[in-house]
């Protein structure tokens, strides 16, 4: 009786030890994904593998694409790609009256998103191509239009939207 129970009892062990580092890890991180009382609606300080992509779930590790929303209760969400800001936005009540800071990779500093000018070709966290700029340069759009256009999925992540944008 006690070979037949054994096997169970060690992979009972087993999966227990395995939950328990898991969870372990995950207390010992403390990942932001929201922070709450951001009632000045300011850009906050973002530390590189301390927040959380409030879209994707994923750690993120830089700030060069790095945008925050911030709704009217003062709830702050962080996002590692400007597309997924976009994507997680789309069906929030709050949508319009949402402030969005991106960190804009010409100045270097947190900006107002809806005033950005954004690429549509760099190399950015998810593959979309938007990245944010203080200063408009050739081929950059503006807002609404990279809005537009992540809604409709023409990013990098497309073949076809690729081939046009790079000629390749």
């Amino acid at each position: 009786m006690l070979k037949k129970i054994m096997p169970f009892f060690i992979i009972l062990i087993m999966v227990g030890v395995i939950v328990t580092l898991f969870l372990s890890l995950g207390v010992s991180q403390q990942m932001i994904v929201i922070q709450e009382g951001n009632f000045k609606r300011e850009a906050l300080k973002m530390e590189p593998h301390k927040h959380q992509d409030s879209q994707c779930g994923m750690v993120i590790e830089e700030l060069d694409d790095a945008s925050q929303v911030v709704a009217p209760s003062g709830k702050t969400w962080f996002f590692h790609d400007h597309g997924g800001f976009i994507l997680w936005l789309e069906d929030k009540e709050f949508r319009d009256e949402a402030v969005i800071w991106v960190m804009s990779r010409d100045s270097k500093k947190w900006i107002d998103g809806r005033k950005a000018f954004y690429s549509l070709t760099d190399r950015t966290p998810m593959g979309y191509g938007f990245a944010a700029y203080e200063k408009k340069l050739l081929r950059h759009v503006n807002f609404e239009t990279m809005q537009l256009k992540m809604l409709r999925g023409e990013t990098m992540n497309n073949p076809h939207i690729r081939q046009q944008l790079l000629g390749t």
